[in-house]
């Protein structure tokens, strides 16, 4: 028997009695202890983390016995923090507590997995052809057979498979693929790197190794929040966890810290035993108000009206009434505010603000030579006009003047900042007004849609012989706000209770905060950056930024920081917390990830405008470009639909595509030859004759979509994936649940620039293969299931933007059953390929499409007027006005060989990143010696790269954040563009080098950087912006400086030049979708938002037990008091909830804290559990992105100038969803589609 039982008393003899009977004499031992001690013991601990795109990164012990593992805890040994600040840990969660569940539970994969029809497809294919390209050929040419296992994707049917078979199968799909339709048709997405960028770097390197095309995630995810770009030319930057310690007054907009950044939440907590307030800013009550002083619950969607309205306040108080030197100077120095705008006349006299003056208007150009196009023009304090160091075009170039120096021509100078007292005149300038925009759901504020405001103005004489008229910016942002400068303005406000935009008064009447808290915390923000120097910060969480106007949302609270000169300081600035974006050692991991070692460009594509246009969700689209212009617009030159606009924005080179031509980009050496003509000329020439188009102006032709997906670290189809019912229908071709009409069907605006097909295609996937630890959403949909390491088995990285520090996945235990890590799975197919691919690919020369890049001389493209080649108003320019056109050679048969070495392209052109490049020999040569080199094949005598810890160490060493002689030398690089020495910041920490073993004895804080704004000291906590305000460096801008006026055309004709308050959208998607039958419960149209989840990361953790144990397990919807009463909803009742988009059923939560008018459904809760049929579809009901569909902006695409240009996950069109509406109602019949007689029928509510 065991111990534990011989330890009970019933199964024993009474011994001997005593004192009457109440004592007994026992004769026992003590082992049944040694069970409990058994259960605590373990063999060994091995440091890991959890590669779930939290923040977190949190270091944890991973205790291992007999060779499983057991358990979790978090570590405490981070390295110290300064005296003055508290230490990081413990940081952990209880998501993260609970991964080991996950290693052996029922949900873990532990085989290769195939869909059943398929692979009994390929069998039979490969038993009639002895080669498997041929044989997966001869399945792809009948369409019976492919539309056979497409169409029960979703309905099970996998079957278990194994490796190689698996390995041959997806090679040979990948090989036709390629030699069919082009490298361009196959196609990846995995998100956030930083989580186990080893793993990313996998796939991405596979995929670019051929030509494939990489996804992005940043935007697709609406973590991307196109105002950075816009305001400091930096995709997010923002400051470490630990610095909120050092802030004086913390507003949380929208950010859930105890929820969403569990980890870090105490810093927050800590700092207000110093005295810091602090505010919360959220429609609905939830955790963060639990921590706050004051909550403010404006209407959701109005978050751009608030930051407004204490904008108004800021500036009248601390800029006129009252005006702060700190704060006039900080915005002299460091922001666009003292440039000077060109104004365009309007027909009734009036003015609109043009583009920025630049040297290149005036006559001399201001002494400069080099782009003085691209420098912008300010009045100094004598009245001169200068064009002060810093803008972009002293960028590129030249070398010396791009910093922010006080300089002008090599002279100190002053600029001013308003015109005003050095006016020649006051001109009437027009603005446009969106907040009368009537929506049914949303409080408005009619007045004039255009206010024309009252602005000093000086003329001036310019080098084509006209005088124009000119205001500085400073002067337009004060008018914009509304603020009364004594220029007989009867539009602006000289008291808070007016309702004039933008006043409290105002603000009150659109969001429903009471303006006395608006005027209150407003100033007491002011005041509080005035006294400290700018140590006042705004906390942002990624709902503000799920909106369609998200740009005008974080513009209007960006502008309070820039007012009170917070951003750059200490304890100051924003801090926009999303997705674990921060890549640290991000200039190491590139080559290795994109394969820029062996030949660049890659190909990389902006997900949101793949997927409209792929998923076929434009063909639904009902808002109009029209409906968003500014009244202050000419109509006429913006016509067409939303992908008019994404096509043009293509054709001009300022978006990606993907497909890139309507041809296989391989075929277009030998047409060149032909022609005698290199493969870039004739790719020009018969680009402009018609004889090549773009693929994306003919989605529908059969040739012109993607073809192979690959999905790892992800779950699109179950997490990010909005507009999940068109990706059902048209990408997988299988059920779907679309309840609205297709334009075809309606009278809705059809495309101008793409050729409209009557019949989309459905099904254009031939392949979705998926890697995965657990059977998710996505899993169920693929065609092949891979089983990865999870993170307790594999070596990898991690980095977040909430801590400094490095630190690892580590192989606690090997891969359990089949399982391999996501490096040994795309090296295996790798190899597979380069076999397969011979005698169909050899080396080819691929004609890539390349965007005009941020930060390259190509951001310089057209500095004025916004001209189309294809409309014939300028040459077909690659590089200026097109993609740029390059050659790239491949050698598919070396593709194996190549992914398992170090290419010579880092020994030729070195590395860089943000701009700046410099020489990386010293580091290859380093590497050669740690990992070996090849002894023979295509890679002879290169770098080996053959594991996961090879490929760790290869970032290690030739990222400058882990090897300080490469920090030096980026330093160095940057020196000579700034004209500064900037070595100082790293050279005390030039031979410290970390490696892979390092990280697994302590996590190791990074070395600072020049492609990172903040710095990593023993003396400050790493806040963005901090070098620029205190080295001198530029903000890669225009202006070089914080750029609050946004002067692109595009810009401007949408009325988005300046902040202003933009109500949410029309999406039409309850107006215009069919009829669905009642089912005798009343409905009612809800905001559907989709905040972060408590049990969840994403859709990880979703179906843990212990999760589902501490939730109410399941999909929930949170509904108000009101709503429900109204509904005849109570707690824990089925609801379904649907649009033209889709449908899905949930539980309902009713409570207090939600407003009425709004309803929230927890981010990615999965349909694998737990779900009934639909009433409306009837089908299984969906989840929350299947009442979604992506709705792109047309000034999200803009590309080729200064900030506004196109990077991989840096700009480019979001994917919004929180302007959606839903229909709710209870259910009435309670299908679960099992056959399990579990059914049942919901009565009314008594």
């Amino acid at each position: 028997m065991s111990k534990l039982l011989d330890r009970f008393r019933y199964f024993k003899q009474k011994g001997d009695t005593f004192a009457d009977g109440h004592g007994q004499v026992m004769h026992t031992n003590r082992d049944w202890e040694d069970s409990y001690r058994q259960r605590w013991q373990f063999d060994k601990i091995v440091r890991s983390t959890h590669g779930v795109n939290c923040t977190g990164s949190c270091s944890w012990k991973i205790y291992v016995k007999n060779g499983l593992v057991t358990w979790e805890t978090q570590q405490t040994d981070y390295p110290r923090t300064r005296p003055d600040l508290p230490n990081h840990e413990p940081r952990g969660c209880p998501r993260g507590a609970s991964y080991s569940w996950y290693l052996y539970s029922a949900n873990r994969l532990k085989y290769p997995l195939v869909r059943k029809r398929l692979i009994a497809l390929w069998r039979e294919a490969l038993s009639r052809h002895s080669d498997p390209v041929l044989a997966w050929e001869s399945i792809m040419n009948d369409p019976q057979k492919c539309q056979s296992y497409k169409q029960v994707r979703g309905h099970g049917g996998f079957i278990r498979s194994n490796w190689k078979e698996l390995n041959q199968l997806i090679a040979a799909a990948n090989v036709w693929t390629i030699k069919t339709y082009g490298p361009d048709r196959v196609a990846g997405f995995s998100p956030i790197p930083a989580m186990s960028m080893v793993s990313y770097a996998a796939g991405t390197r596979y995929l670019s190794l051929l030509g494939g095309t990489c996804l992005s995630f940043y935007d697709w995810y609406c973590d991307l929040p196109p105002a950075s770009p816009m305001t400091w030319g930096e995709q997010t930057d923002v400051p470490e966890s630990a610095d909120w310690y050092n802030s004086a007054y913390i507003i949380a907009w929208g950010s859930n810290v105890p929820q969403t950044r569990t980890p870090d939440a105490h810093f927050f907590t800590e700092v207000r035993y110093k005295g810091t307030k602090t505010i919360a800013i959220t429609p609905d009550y939830s955790e963060v108000a639990k921590l706050c002083d004051q909550w403010l619950a404006p209407k959701q969607g109005t978050d751009s009206a608030l930051a407004m309205a204490m904008g108004h306040v800021i500036l009248k108080e601390f800029h006129l009434d009252n005006p702060s030197d700190y704060f006039l100077n900080y915005c002299r120095r460091y922001t666009d505010m003292p440039m000077l705008v060109l104004l365009d006349e309007r027909a009734d006299g009036s003015y609109v603000p043009g583009r920025m003056m630049r040297a290149s208007d005036l006559v001399d150009g201001l002494g400069e030579a080099n782009n003085p196009e691209w420098k912008t023009v300010a009045l100094n304090s004598t009245g001169e006009l200068v064009a002060p160091n810093g803008s972009i075009g002293f960028r590129w170039g030249e070398k010396g003047k791009w910093n922010l120096e006080p300089l002008a021509a090599g002279v100190e100078t002053e600029l001013s900042l308003s015109l005003l007292g050095q006016h020649d005149d006051v001109a009437g300038v027009a603005f446009p007004y969106f907040g009368g925009n009537e929506n049914p759901h949303f409080r408005s504020v009619r007045q004039e849609p255009v206010l024309v405001r009252q602005l000093p103005m000086k003329r001036l004489a310019l080098a084509d012989g006209s005088e124009r008229m000119v205001v500085s910016v400073y002067d337009m942002v004060l008018a914009n706000y509304g603020l009364d400068r004594g220029l007989d303005d009867s539009l602006s406000a000289s008291d808070y209770n007016e309702v004039k935009a933008y006043t409290p008064a105002w603000g009150e009447q659109i969001t429903g905060v009471p303006r006395r808290h608006i005027e209150t915390i407003a100033r007491e923000f002011a005041e509080t950056a005035h006294k400290t120097h700018g140590r006042s910060m705004i906390i942002l969480g990624a709902g503000g930024n799920h909106w369609y106007h998200m740009d005008m949302n974080y513009r209007g609270m960006i502008n309070m920081l820039v007012f009170c000169g917070c951003v750059g300081q200490t304890g100051g600035g924003w801090a926009h917390y999303v997705g674990q974006e921060k890549l640290r050692p991000q200039t190491g991991w590139l080559p290795l990830a994109f394969a820029l070692d062996w030949n660049r460009p890659p190909r990389q594509m902006n997900s949101t405008s793949f997927f409209y246009n792929h998923a076929s969700q434009w063909r639904y689209e009902k808002l109009t470009a029209q409906e968003l212009l500014s009244p202050l617009a000419d109509p006429a030159k913006f016509t067409g639909h939303l992908i008019d606009f994404n096509v043009r924005a293509e054709r001009m080179g300022w978006l990606p595509s993907a497909p890139q031509l309507n041809l296989n980009p391989l075929s277009v050496k030998a047409s060149a030859d032909k022609a005698g003509l290199s493969a870039a000329d004739y790719t020009v020439q018969a680009l402009k004759s018609g004889a090549i188009r773009f693929a994306c102006e003919q989605p529908d032709s059969g040739h012109n979509h993607p073809r192979n997906l690959f999905v790892w670290r992800s779950n699109l189809l179950g997490s990010s994936g909005k507009g999940h019912e068109y990706m059902l229908k048209y990408l997988l071709g299988t059920d779907s649940g679309i309840q609205g009409e297709a334009l075809g069907s309606s009278e809705g605006i059809k495309p101008e620039e793409v050729e409209w097909q009557s019949a989309a295609i459905e099904g254009k996937l031939d392949l979705l293969v998926t890697l995965d630890f657990r059977m998710s959403s996505t899993c169920l949909f693929s065609d092949i299931v891979l089983p990865t390491a999870t993170w307790y088995e594999k070596d990898d990285m991690n980095t977040s933007d909430m801590h400094p520090f490095i630190h690892p996945l580590s192989a606690a235990v090997d891969p359990a059953w089949e399982s391999k890590s996501d490096w040994e799975i795309y090296k295996g197919i790798a190899s597979v390929f380069s076999e397969v691919c011979v005698g169909h690919l050899g080396q080819e020369t691929d004609v890539v499409l390349h965007p005009l890049q941020h930060d390259s001389p190509a951001e310089l493209a057209q500095p004025f007027d916004i001209l189309d080649w294809r409309k014939g108003e300028c040459e077909l320019t690659p590089g200026k006005t097109a993609p740029n056109i390059v050659v790239v050679e491949r050698d598919y048969p070396a593709t194996y060989e190549r992914f398992t070495s170090l290419g010579p392209l880092l020994d030729k052109l070195g590395n860089g990143g943000k701009g700046i490049a410099w020489n990386t020999q010293d580091e290859v040569d380093f590497l050669g010696k740690l990992n070996y080199t090849k002894h023979d094949g295509p890679a002879k005598g290169r770098p080996r790269i053959d594991t996961a810890l090879d490929a760790s160490e290869v970032i290690l060493a030739l990222a400058p954040e882990t090897n300080g002689q490469v920090a030096v030398k980026a330093w160095q690089a940057l020196g000579e563009m700034t004209g500064r020495e900037h070595t100082h910041l790293a050279i005390n920490k030039e031979d410290e080098k970390i490696r892979f073993r390092d990280i697994q004895a302590q996590p190791r804080k990074i070395i600072s950087s020049p492609t990172w704004s903040g710095l990593e000291s023993e003396h400050v906590s790493y806040n963005a912006g901090y070098t620029n305000v205190h080295e001198l460096i530029p903000w890669r801008t225009l202006s070089g400086r914080q750029q609050l006026y946004q002067d692109h055309a595009w810009m401007r004709a949408f009325g988005e030049s300046l902040v202003a308050y933009r109500p949410p959208i029309d999406t039409r998607s309850v107006s215009e979708m069919r009829e669905i039958p009642p089912n005798g419960f009343p409905e009612k149209a809800l905001n559907f938002l989709t905040p972060h989840q408590k049990w969840g990361i994403h859709s990880t953790y979703s179906e843990n037990l212990l999760m589902l144990t501490l939730s109410r397990g399941g999909p929930i919807v949170w509904i108000s008091e009101t709503d429900a009463r109204e509904l005849g909803i109570e707690d824990n009742d089925w609801i379904e909830a649907f649009n033209a988009n889709g449908a899905l059923t949930a539980r309902a939560v009713v409570s207090q804290r939600v407003p009425p008018g709004m309803t929230m459904m927890y981010h990615a809760q999965e349909r694998i559990m737990n779900i009934p049929g639909s009433e409306v579809t009837g089908m299984r009901g969906g989840i929350h992105n299947s009442v979604t569909r992506v709705c792109p902006k047309p000034t999200h695409m803009i590309g080729g100038y200064a900030q506004l240009a196109y990077g991989f996950n840096y700009y480019g069109t979001v994917g919004s969803n929180r302007d959606e509406f839903i229909m709710i109602r209870k259910m009435k019949n309670i299908h679960w589609l099992d056959d399990e007689g579990r059914d049942q029928v919901q009565e009314a509510k008594k």
